[in-house]
């Protein structure tokens, strides 16, 4: 036992708490694929995005090939990964969880202000934010932030700290595909004439209505400038951060009038209206989730 090496120790332990898991070699990566399934020739396992047969007892198809099953981490296919290994991968989306990956300082302050807190693991440049919840994996969501989950790996770096918490809908409108293709001649829409936000519509609103539209009106410039990319990601942060200036109100403070405005500018600069009012409904309630 004595010979046996430490990162397997580690990794046996893991699975008892259900962590599917894998060596990964230098370069912090899964080992490659052993001849036969070279080029995924074999078909890949049954978990991947296009499901196979392949069940090679080698340590082949990356986060694929994690697992919880003893009798394979010790197996004579994976003792020689893990004499080469140099630290544990596990598989989020197979134990249910979602890490968001946060790579640096920027990130780090753009999650504290914007997710909902949960179990943190310091990372050599940031953070690793897991929740409880699978999803999709997407890299580059957004600068310096990925998500891994279903179809990726993340290294062990430890238990980290605080209580997780449900996987919020802030992190999954963060994996929305976003369309923005602006018409050099406007877009058209059906709400010309949309209601704007005033005090009829927010009699419980313990703002002024100069405070209110002086906000709104920034957020809807920062919406409207996203004239490339990201108007829709940014429609999600505006809601968001107005939303959250009235949680203390004991309402109604109009909140639906000012998501319309919000989903209006998205359009105006080429969002696909089903997106934007997706991104900008997740925004008002993930503010009404950390207020809770």
């Amino acid at each position: 036992m004595s010979e046996t090496p430490y990162l397997l120790h580690t990794a046996l332990s893991l699975t008892a708490s259900g962590l599917p898991v894998l060596p990964l070699r230098r370069g912090k990566v899964p080992f490659g694929n052993c001849p036969a399934c070279a080029d995924n020739a074999c078909g890949g396992r049954p978990n991947m995005k296009t499901p196979g047969l392949c069940r090679c007892p080698a340590t082949c198809h990356g986060w694929a090939a994690g697992t919880t099953d003893p009798a394979v981490i010790v197996s004579p296919r994976w003792a020689s990964a893990w004499w080469q290994a140099v630290c544990v991968g596990y598989h989020p989306g197979g134990a249910g969880l979602t890490v968001v990956d946060l790579d640096n300082a920027e990130a780090l302050t753009w999650a504290r202000g914007f997710l909902p807190a949960t179990r943190t693991v310091p990372t050599t440049r940031g953070e690793h934010w897991i929740y409880q919840g699978a999803m999709t994996s997407h890299n580059a969501v957004r600068p310096g932030v990925d998500i891994k989950s279903r179809m990726s790996y993340a290294r062990w770096l430890g238990p980290g700290t605080g209580r997780m918490t449900a996987l919020p809908d802030a992190v999954r409108a963060l994996a929305v595909k976003e369309d923005t293709t602006p018409s050099p001649g406007g877009v058209a829409s059906s709400r010309s004439g949309r209601a704007t936000w005033d005090r009829t519509v927010a009699t419980g609103c313990r703002h002024t209505e100069r405070y209110v539209r002086t906000g709104l009106e920034r957020g809807l410039a920062l919406v409207r400038a996203r004239t490339e990319s990201g108007a829709g990601s940014q429609a999600f942060g505006v809601a968001r951060f107005l939303a959250a200036q009235h949680t203390g109100c004991p309402g109604p403070c109009g909140l639906a009038v000012i998501g319309e405005e919000i989903v209006t500018a998205a359009v105006s600069v080429g969002v696909p209206e089903p997106y934007a009012r997706r991104a900008v409904t997740n925004g008002l309630e993930a503010a009404v989730e950390r207020a809770a």
